[in-house]
């Protein structure tokens, strides 16, 4: 569709990681597609300076930048291009060049600037032609100028899109120092007051301390009221109380109080010391957010947005809007672009008329979401009302990251609510030995950070524990109310749960599952807690291999993930890490498809990119095997290429939770834990809790951008069971990408 087109892609505004593998993608589908594709340098200077500014991309051009920070392209703030003068000089480059297709990576001022440019492009070709500068021909032939853009901005502050290219990977930036403080604040028995970007939009801040527990956060949308300073030195002393040996506050640095007045890190700072006499120390951690390697997510986000933008181009007609690109839960979807900047600049409109509610609601249901968590993980000073119900918690299945977090939400949330919290060591085989323990407040302080499981889980189903002595340990503990965080197992061991409950009435209580497992394998739900955890840590994996495959040169790496059956992590790492092929167990492949990939790579090591990358999921085919795999690559590449082998194996089980996983493990547990309260609430008989019905065991799981309740007994039919997966899997349409990404040709 896009034979004698041509399209340019330029970064604009502050950088941001992911813009590198956005422009890989706009490059690499632009050319798959049959258009020309050029690269403006240093945004729209380069744009106005026209030259060597604007150059034409090859496929090997945009190669080895994917895992790059910040824009190999270069972005500049850009006065000329204000001024009608500059943009008649940029439209004389780009008519020059045939280009009359945009794509704009940047923040709401760069795409701001580009629609403006579009509106005047017929107005500026007039002026060009009763210049002299271009012919009439060419004013007929380039009459209209198509723009699509990509949020491209750490702050996550645009409206109309879930997430914005670089806000994932600033939160692991945010994390990552945050931990880092956390070890030494604990030492001394301090207080730390983090400041974070964001400018006008809290996003950051409220997510990092989300993710890590913070006792207070300042951001605009959110201001405190007045005797703020009061109401958060009770809450810092608070937490003393319950034997935190430290405070972490994250201020956002455009926070503001009730009165739009600024509120600094000193300032706060200034009265944790007076009133409270503790020791504190402010951290601005500054332009490190903005550097590093991208995260996943953002790789991914980058590559899936600007496919989409060069598909949005190339079905540009005359009529069409100028669109953006954006995030809908797991959906690229095209949104027009004025309509998200005016929303944009409502919620400006909106901070400084002090309407915070109205600020807080047009920054979407994601921001939305983590801020009522907030407000009820984080107010609540406890003096509880304590209630005769006890809520057990448990792990079941392999462990992964996130875990402990879930679980140190469920407990709180539980304590906060005045029941008590009782945890079951090593799954449903604990739970029937009674391997049980109360918890408080103090027992879960470092678990948000921790890698694992802390309880210990088990893949042992409760049929194979014994329900005769579930029911005894249940009935003995009087236990209300079961939440149960773990993967494929936990889910089926729910269902037998369910199928039991006639023969054991003790059984009658409510459960629930959070969906936690590095496979991302469980049916109704589009991901789970552990997943982008396991998708970093083999995307940073293949960074490192990739590195070694340059320093030898020709050589081809075969990649063994995990995952099962389930071929989310093989498909989804090959995506980010730029890989050659992904073999997995729902897409079949044959002999005949090997033999395609390898003749690929011995073409490949002809040109520039003398290096291989072949990812394979552990079951994706019983007799090719990885072991197969790796020697019919080393034998068919004889003299082309040598061939290693790397099993990834449990590491990618193990590590620091991702901000990801930290937060949705927060949230996903807290919710839980509330849905479990309110069916305790509504079901009392007597002195007892009695649940009967199938929507009383449910699992959580996030569909597109919601999260449900679903009974277990409405997911038997979605379920392969003997290949523990969903029927369907909604990443499979991604699958595609991966082979326009390595340049197959499919002769």
């Amino acid at each position: 569709i896009g034979s004698g087109r041509s399209i340019a892609v330029f970064t604009s505004g502050g950088d941001s990681q992911g813009m590198n593998a956005a422009v890989r993608a706009i490059v690499r589908m632009g050319i798959t597609c049959g258009a020309k594709v050029y690269l403006i340098n240093e945004g729209y200077q380069g744009m106005v300076d026209g030259g060597e500014n604007i150059v034409e991309a090859s496929w090997d051009d945009v190669s080895g930048i994917l895992q790059m920070g910040g824009t190999v392209i270069g972005s500049a703030r850009c006065k000329d291009f204000r001024e009608r003068q500059g943009r008649l000089k940029a439209a004389f480059n780009l008519v020059t060049l045939g280009i009359t297709n945009i794509c704009a990576i940047g923040g709401d001022g760069s795409l701001t600037g580009a629609n403006l440019f579009r509106e005047e492009w017929s107005s500026l070709l007039e002026e060009l032609v009763a210049d002299g500068k271009i012919s009439g021909e060419q004013m007929a032939k380039y009459s209209h100028l198509n723009i699509v853009g990509l949020v491209g901005s750490i702050d996550n502050d645009f409206c109309g899109t879930d997430m914005t290219i670089g806000a994932d990977s600033a939160l692991h930036r945010i994390v990552e120092c945050v931990d880092a403080i956390t070890t030494t604040a604990v030492s001394h028995q301090r207080a730390f007051v983090l400041e974070v970007m964001g400018r006008h939009c809290g996003y950051l801040a409220l997510v990092t301390g989300l993710a890590c527990g913070a006792d207070w956060i300042f951001i605009p949308e959110h201001p405190p009221a007045d005797g703020w300073e009061e109401k958060m030195c009770a809450k810092l002393e608070n937490a003393r109380s319950w034997g935190n040996r430290l405070n972490v506050v994250i201020v956002s640095e455009g926070a503001i109080d009730s009165h739009g007045n600024p509120i600094t890190s000193q300032h706060v700072k200034d009265v944790i010391c007076k009133r409270l006499d503790l020791d504190t120390r402010i951290t601005v951690l500054g332009h490190v957010q903005r550097g590093g390697s991208p995260s996943a997510f953002d790789r991914l986000l980058g590559t899936r947005m600007g496919a989409e933008a060069v598909l949005a181009l190339l079905e540009a007609t005359p009529d069409t809007p100028a669109y953006v690109v954006s995030l809908d839960g797991n959906q690229a979807v095209r949104v027009p672009l004025m309509e998200c900047v005016e929303k944009t600049k409502e919620v400006g409109k909106a901070l400084a008329e002090k309407d915070f509610n109205k600020a807080a609601n047009l920054r979407g249901r994601t921001f939305l979401g983590n801020l009522e968590i907030y407000k009820k993980l984080a107010h609540i000073i406890i003096k509880v009302l304590k209630k005769p119900y006890n809520i057990a918690i448990m792990n079941v299945g392999a462990p992964a990251a996130g875990m402990n977090a879930a679980v140190r939400s469920a407990v709180r949330t539980c304590l906060y609510n005045g029941y008590k919290a009782i945890v079951v060591h090593n799954g449903y085989e604990g739970l029937a030995n009674d391997m049980i323990e109360n918890y408080t407040w103090k027992c879960v302080a470092n678990f948000v950070a921790a890698g694992g499981s802390i309880l210990g889980t088990k893949r042992t189903l409760p049929s194979q524990c014994g329900f005769d002595k579930i029911s005894e340990v249940i009935k003995k503990r009087n236990i209300h109310g079961i939440i149960c965080i773990g993967g494929f197992e936990a889910v089926q061991g729910a269902m037998e749960v369910d199928g039991a409950r006639n023969r054991f009435p003790e059984l009658q209580i409510p459960l629930v599952c959070v969906p936690c497992t590095v496979s991302n394998n469980i049916p109704g739900s589009d991901l789970s807690i552990g997943t982008d955890t396991a998708l970093n840590m083999i995307v940073q994996t293949c960074d490192r291999i990739k590195m070694s495959a340059s320093g030898t040169k020709r050589r081809t790496f075969v990649l063994e993930t995990m995952g099962g059956y389930c071929g989310y992590l093989a498909t989804m790492s090959g995506l980010a890490a730029g890989a050659d092929a992904a073999y997995i167990f729902e897409e079949e492949f044959t002999i005949k498809d090997l033999q395609k990939n390898i003749s690929h790579l011995r073409s490949k090591m002809q040109g520039k990119i003398q290096r291989g990358l072949i990812l394979r999921n552990e079951k994706a085919n019983e007799n090719f095997s990885t072991d197969f795999v790796h020697r019919l690559y080393a034998e068919e590449g004889k003299n082309v290429f040598d061939c290693r082998v790397n099993v990834l194996g449990h590491m990618q089980q193990g590590g620091v939770p991702s901000p990801f996983d930290r937060n949705y493990a927060t949230k996903s547990a807290a919710k839980a834990a509330f849905w479990i309260l309110d069916k305790i609430s509504n079901n009392v008989v007597g002195d007892k809790v009695v649940c009967s019905s199938h929507d009383s065991v449910v699992l959580l799981g996030m569909k597109r951008r919601q999260m449900l309740f679903q009974p277990v007994e409405d997911l038997k039919e979605a379920t392969d069971f003997k290949h523990r997966i969903p029927v369907q899997q909604w990443w499979m349409q991604i699958r595609p990408l991966l082979r326009i990404m390595a340049h197959y040709s499919d002769e």
